[in-house]
């Protein structure tokens, strides 16, 4: 079953061990292992991150690398958390002194591989039996390790992956699906942390919402993960979602993520059958101004606002602008506009109307932007186009010669595939 955002799950993909990394830092394996929770001890007390009124957590460029942060005197302990495959799988925590005192940090069991053994006494404070502690010098760095084979205390393999490294591997797995650069930040980073839970986590299980399993697989596949084993599963959420989920919003976008899924499976009878079901389907609902809870469908929302396949092919912006978008120059790869066809897209502004620069990769379809520029149609694999402007969008004061200049020579720039239109 698939979480939220706020749920951060930690593990490897095709590696079954995970945990769940909780708002103050702690490690809870979902099934065999304790619960490794980190307590501090600083100039002044101990700090148990837990009770502590000054603990930020964020997800890494909204990846499964987690960082929280614990104000202690003149700074902070900053604690990551990441896993890597390395050595038959292994979750890090690392905690840096961002202080210039040294500080002692306490982990609640001692089943940890470290580069050094256990030297730091634990006095002040009440901890589990079997909690080991760690000296961690001033602007230093204290890296130990969970096994995920649960083979215990030993010593910390050399050549680690680096946070750095790992949060880009992360990136390039769920960029496979699309890459989304839009002007809302917050957004960006939830679809990154979706599709990072979405990958650890699974889909939802068909007999519980089928609809939010076909866009979960969708998802999956466009990640990387083989279509083949999905099918049976793909035609038996199938005809569930068709007899319960008519009115459901999110049906027909499901239908096209399931028929996305056969189309790379080469399920050619399969697709056949189902374009028979999505013929005989009522008009679809439409898509809800807030954004969904769920994880599949959070993921379905964002790109539909951006893109979707409709009738007639690809749509462009099919509800509008989102309030905000406006005078923004903002870029998206990938975005699903049928079963075998996507579009990478920039918006660059000249004035009040914006400018589109797109590429279609795999099949070509015919493109529109029915709210935006109704009089616009294209079956170009590439090209450049300027809309009008946008309706209700207030004037924008004219740029600069120089600016002007600089974004027309910017328009005529069509990047290749998996390039930055900037």
């Amino acid at each position: 079953m698939t979480g939220t955002t706020n749920e951060i799950t930690t593990g490897v993909t095709g590696g079954g061990w995970r945990a769940t990394v909780t708002a103050w830092g702690a490690v809870e394996p979902w099934r065999d292992g304790a619960v490794l929770d980190w307590h501090i001890a600083a100039d002044d007390r101990w700090h148990s991150p837990q009770r502590e009124a000054a603990v930020r957590q964020r997800r890494i460029d909204g990846t499964a690398v987690v960082e929280t942060r614990v104000r202690i005197p003149d700074g902070d302990a900053v604690q990551r958390v990441y896993s890597v495959p390395d050595h038959g799988g292994l979750t890090i925590i690392e905690v840096e002194n961002e202080s210039p005192l040294p500080i002692a940090v306490a982990f609640t069991h001692a089943g940890l591989l470290s580069v050094r053994p256990s030297t730091a006494p634990i006095e002040g404070i009440s901890l589990p039996e079997g909690s080991v502690a760690f000296p961690v010098g001033h602007h230093s760095t204290l890296v130990v390790a969970i096994a995920h084979d649960g083979r215990g205390a030993g010593p910390l393999p050399h050549g680690m992956p680096t946070v750095a490294g790992v949060v880009r591997g992360w990136l390039t797995t769920v960029e496979r699906a699309s890459r989304l650069l839009l002007p809302d930040g917050a957004l960006n980073e939830r679809v990154v942390a979706e599709r990072c839970e979405l990958a650890l986590v699974g889909p939802e299980h068909p007999d519980n919402d089928p609809v939010s399993f076909l866009l979960g697989v969708g998802q999956l596949v466009r990640m990387g993960e083989k279509a083949a084993g999905w099918v049976p599963d793909i035609a038996h959420a199938l005809e569930l979602a068709v007899k319960s989920a008519a009115h459901d919003w999110a049906l027909v976008p499901a239908l096209a993520a399931a028929d996305r899924v056969l189309a790379v499976a080469d399920e050619r009878r399969a697709r056949r059958d189902l374009a028979a079901v999505r013929d005989r389907l009522p008009v679809s609902a439409a898509v809800p101004a807030e954004a969904p809870s769920d994880t599949a469908r959070f993921l379905a929302w964002a790109e539909l606002r951006i893109a979707d396949a409709g009738v007639a092919g690809g749509r462009l912006f099919p509800c509008g602008l989102p309030a905000g978008w406006e005078g923004n120059n903002f870029e998206v790869y990938g975005v699903p506009t049928g079963a075998t066809s996507t579009v990478s897209f920039a918006i660059r502004w000249h004035g009040e109307r914006p400018a589109v620069l797109w590429e279609q990769s795999g099949d070509a379809v015919a493109l529109s932007a029915p709210v935006l520029a109704p009089d616009w149609h294209t079956t170009e694999v590439k090209g450049e186009a300027l809309w009008p402007q946008p309706p209700g969008l207030a004037p924008v004061p004219p740029a600069p010669p120089a600016a002007a200049a600089a974004a027309a020579a910017d328009a005529r720039q069509i990047p290749a595939e998996g390039d930055s239109f900037s």
